[in-house]
């Protein structure tokens, strides 16, 4: 009997790019847990997103919800995202991600880090974010699933979507200063990247996010993703960078 033909195209980095581009560029995921005590049924909800700059994403949630009690059951889970546009909701890129939970402790050195950064991403958390009973899980990629679109069914494995770079510890100690910078002396520039690379409209958009695979851009409830081609492997990379993206 001949074997069925393969639905999936060979992985490549045209592939890769879409899908950390999907990650890194959405505002919310739908998160799938395994309920407990319901001898295995999966439950799915809303999730706000954020991203570590090791490229794994992070979630902000409430004790009290059923999916933060899920985690702590079982740490297995897996996230969509993709944004629907005009037409056919299947002819739009999607991902999903299934992925190992663990909880980011208040006291731990990630955790002013992964604030900081969600912050800015979501700036309206703030409202919360340190409410005693709400705290983040960093999800670890473990495999992931990519359609592109029609007929464009990709396999990816976690690496694919982590960011590799020996100067992550480096480029995260000056993110701040960095973005902060670039907004307030060199204001047009995130408009710029976003145009051009993004292919967005509008004209008041800003940096929220530098680390070594790209820049994450903000305007009001967008978001979007400016991959670079290579991760910067130095941070002195990051300024010649941001000058070329620029020209």
């Amino acid at each position: 009997m001949a074997e069925k033909p393969s639905v999936l195209r060979e992985t490549d980095d045209e592939a890769r790019k879409l899908a950390r581009i999907l990650l890194r560029s959405a505002r919310s995921a739908a998160l799938a847990v395994v309920e407990p005590e319901s001898n295995g049924f999966p439950f799915v909800s809303r999730v706000l997103l954020g991203i570590d700059t090791d490229g794994s994403p992070v979630i902000l949630v409430s004790a009290l919800s059923t999916h933060t009690q899920a985690l702590s059951a079982d740490s297995r889970c897996s996230l969509l995202t993709g944004e629907i546009g005009k037409g056919d909701p299947l002819a739009h890129p999607r991902l999903t991600v299934q992925c190992e939970a663990e909880k980011v402790e208040r006291n731990g050195a990630a955790h002013a880090r992964i604030r900081a950064r969600f912050v800015r991403r979501h700036p309206k958390s703030e409202l919360y974010i340190d409410f005693p009973d709400f705290a983040f899980f960093r999800l670890r990629p473990v495999k992931a699933s990519l359609n592109g679109g029609f007929g464009r069914a990709y396999a990816l494995d976690g690496e694919d979507l982590s960011i590799r770079s020996p100067a992550i510890d480096d480029l995260a100690a000056m993110e701040e200063g960095a973005i902060e910078h670039m907004n307030s002396d060199h204001p047009d520039a995130a408009s710029r990247y976003a145009q051009v690379y993004c292919k967005a409209e509008g004209s008041d958009w800003r940096i929220c996010g530098l680390d070594a695979a790209g820049v994450d851009l903000a305007s009001g409830d967008q978001l979007r993703r400016l991959e670079y081609n290579a991760p910067l492997q130095s941070a002195r990379e990051l300024r010649m960078m941001l000058v070329k993206l620029c020209g």
